[in-house]
């Protein structure tokens, strides 16, 4: 049986390329559109799988008014504060919206952005585990 990937990645800049060269292949007759969602199928789970196995780098959300632990603590960690504006959890799924966040890395290099959005999800095999 197939693994279900999450779709999310496609909306990166990768993805967009990606898509944006599928369809111009689709468009000119060079693949088919089975093809394309082959293809697309396989980035999914590509990038799934790299995630999980070549990110290494841990972290710990705390956000006022909510702490999150996000960390195996397998490693010195790295944190990120800011505001926690919106949190959803839908099919699985959970999205945060911190506002104003800064990050001290393992490095101990401090980051911030105006706004940024987390998306944490289980992975492929998680998903599949869940069927059994």
């Amino acid at each position: 049986m197939a693994s279900a990937y999450y779709e999310f990645y496609r909306g990166s800049s990768i993805g967009m390329a990606l898509t944006d060269s599928l369809d111009e292949l689709i468009t000119s007759g060079a693949i088919t559109p089975q093809l394309a969602m082959k293809v697309l199928q396989q980035f999914d789970k590509s990038l799934a799988d790299t995630m999980v196995k070549q990110v290494k780098t841990k972290t710990t959300l705390k956000a006022r008014p909510l702490l999150v632990d996000m960390n195996d603590f397998s490693q010195p960690p790295s944190f990120l504060q800011g505001n926690l504006r919106t949190y959803r959890l839908c099919d699985d799924v959970w999205t945060f919206i911190v506002k104003n966040p800064s990050f001290k890395m393992e490095s101990n290099e401090m980051v911030s952005a105006p706004r940024i959005k987390i998306i944490a999800c289980k992975n492929g095999d998680a998903i599949e585990a869940g069927k059994k």
